[in-house]
């Protein structure tokens, strides 16, 4: 069976990098987001450079239907690898958020990540065999909104998940970038330049996509990209939280 594999968020950022690393790597894709333009483009891109079948799926994660549909996919019992990669981000200030978005975005983040991963498992399970990586984040590890609350959540049940369905065959990956260089904070309205976080901090899109397959194809639970963010993580949990909340809410 030829491997093939779903990515969320597929139409641009660390979700179009995934595809295209998997894709050279000879797996067959299912490329899901809402922008079917952008996903037709990567589609087409893959298809000509690397051979493989690209399969498109137009879908907004936040519609039941929708959902629905990318969850019925899953099922099919054909899918080796999924990749919860789809979010979005808020400011930092909650109290100033409108709450409607706040729940749109735990949704996202959370229950659709969830209700994808719970889709994947049991053909996995049937087979033995499969992988599950969720694109969490460095913020998980640190008090940052609820950015970093959702984060925490996808990182805690992926550490729990890759130790119970590990030995079964399936493997569960939480990938831990910093901040990487995408179009994910110009959609926050931030123009480049403009986030407030040293150069040093930021990571290549390909960079982290290429060390956290590496790290979930060794099975491990949790993958930080770079050798900077792993001595960040490992530092703020000596740190007290008012410390660590204001080192951490310098970007978004």
């Amino acid at each position: 069976m030829a491997r093939t594999a779903v990515i969320t968020g597929a139409s641009s950022g660390l979700g179009a990098e995934f595809v295209r690393q998997l894709a050279a790597r000879g797996a067959d894709v299912v490329l899901v987001a809402r922008d079917a333009a952008a996903l037709e483009a990567i589609a087409a891109e893959v298809r000509e450079r690397h051979g493989v079948t690209a399969e498109v799926v137009v879908a907004d994660l936040l519609e039941p239907d929708a959902l629905a549909r990318v969850e019925e996919r899953l099922g099919a019992g054909d899918i080796d690898v999924l990749v919860n990669n789809a979010g979005f981000g808020l400011d930092l200030a909650f109290e100033k958020n409108d709450v409607d978005a706040e729940v749109r975005h735990l949704r996202l983040h959370v229950e659709a990540a969830m209700r994808l991963t719970h889709a994947a498992l049991t053909p996995m399970l049937s087979r033995g065999s499969g992988r599950i990586v969720n694109v969490a984040s460095v913020a998980g590890f640190v008090p940052r909104g609820t950015y970093g609350a959702a984060k925490g959540w996808l990182i805690s049940f992926s550490r729990w998940a890759n130790v119970v369905y590990g030995p079964r065959g399936v493997t569960v990956t939480a990938v831990c970038p910093g901040f990487v260089h995408t179009d994910f904070h110009a959609r926050l309205g931030l123009p480049p330049g403009q986030e407030g976080v040293p150069d040093r901090l930021w990571l290549d899109a390909a960079t982290v996509v290429r060390e956290g397959l590496r790290d979930a194809a060794r099975g491990r639970s949790v993958s930080v990209p770079s050798w900077r963010y792993k001595l960040l993580v490992a530092g703020s949990r000596l740190l007290p939280d008012a410390v660590v909340v204001r080192a951490a809410s310098r970007g978004r």
